[in-house]
């Protein structure tokens, strides 16, 4: 899914093209895109694009007369810029959105149909798409520390709820807490001060890293590979390789359709989480240290040969 750095480039990118510009024609393809019924969509066309925004992971379209397209990507619906009047992609093209001089596709790779459009009309009808979770390049430590201990939750879910911390998902939560040698799995409220510092000056120095590369890697377009999984995390998605800063193996938490990556040296003192879905497999109880874990390897190496 989309998360602040890639929304990031893509409003860049969206500004540059569509700002000032009037949106001739949508076409609709799918029926699961458009959430919304009033205003209907066709209202939109002959309009001006005033703006383009970020509400947490949505990315707004302000027209004229105030009027809103509100999309959401997530996990795998994209935007794509073709020539004016482009077809619409056949498997998984959604919608095209007609400008003089050139057409914004929107597309989904995958069948769950996921990718959302609203339609609304008047500033505040935008609330409801708010969650609250601060942005953390509009705040300051104090209000970080608030927002995460307010409630008490492992610091993996704090920084992905939408309504504690806006724009961050499990990707780049992974790098946050690798950067600011944090385990996922700490309770916010046993937080000291020097470590939500810390967390809060790796959210930002992250974050900014991460923008200034995907930027780069656009060349000035639309990010052509908006994916969680990159070279050069140091983490995330690079479960079993070795940790960018101590060389040990990054370990894994299974959950739902989603993984935490971690390295057990940089974040949790040693000790390794159970990862539930390989202990089923291979019918053990998961170690709990590294040496624990090279012990089984081995064990299962000999096993193998036997």
């Amino acid at each position: 899914m989309p998360e602040l750095p890639d929304l990031t480039v893509y409003i860049e990118n969206l500004t540059r093209r569509l700002r000032g510009k009037t949106l001739l024609k949508v076409r609709m393809k799918s029926p699961f895109l458009l959430r919304s019924v009033e205003p209907l969509i066709s209202r939109t066309e002959g309009k001006e694009v005033l703006n383009i925004k970020r509400i947490g992971k949505y990315i707004v379209l302000e027209m004229q007369n105030h009027l809103f397209l509100v999309f959401h990507l997530m996990r795998a619906g994209r935007f794509q810029w073709k020539a004016p009047y482009a077809a619409i992609p056949g498997h998984i093209g959604l919608a095209a959105f007609d400008f003089q001089d050139g057409t914004l596709l929107v597309t989904e790779a995958g069948t769950r149909h996921r990718a959302s459009l609203h339609v609304v009309e008047g500033e505040d009808s935008l609330e409801k798409f708010d969650s609250g979770g601060i942005e953390i390049f509009n705040t300051d430590i104090v209000s970080f520390q608030d927002a995460l201990q307010r409630e008490n939750h492992t610091l993996k879910r704090a920084l992905t709820d939408q309504r504690i911390v806006a724009g961050i998902g499990n990707a780049y939560s992974d790098e946050i807490l690798h950067r600011a040698c944090l385990s996922p799995l700490k309770f916010t409220a046993r937080l000291s001060r020097n470590e939500i510092s810390r967390l809060f000056d790796a959210c930002r120095s992250v974050l900014v890293e991460w923008i200034e590369r995907l930027r780069e890697n656009a060349g000035g377009t639309f990010p052509k590979k908006v994916t969680a999984f990159h070279d050069n995390m140091a983490v995330h998605g690079r479960f079993g390789k070795p940790c960018p800063v101590c060389g040990s193996p990054v370990q894994r938490i299974v959950y739902s359709e989603n993984e935490c990556n971690y390295c057990p040296s940089c974040q949790t003192g040693g000790r390794i989480f159970s990862d539930r879905a390989l202990a089923r497999i291979l019918k053990v109880d998961w170690p709990k240290t590294l040496q624990e874990l090279d012990d089984l390897a081995e064990k299962m190496k000999r096993n193998y040969r036997m």
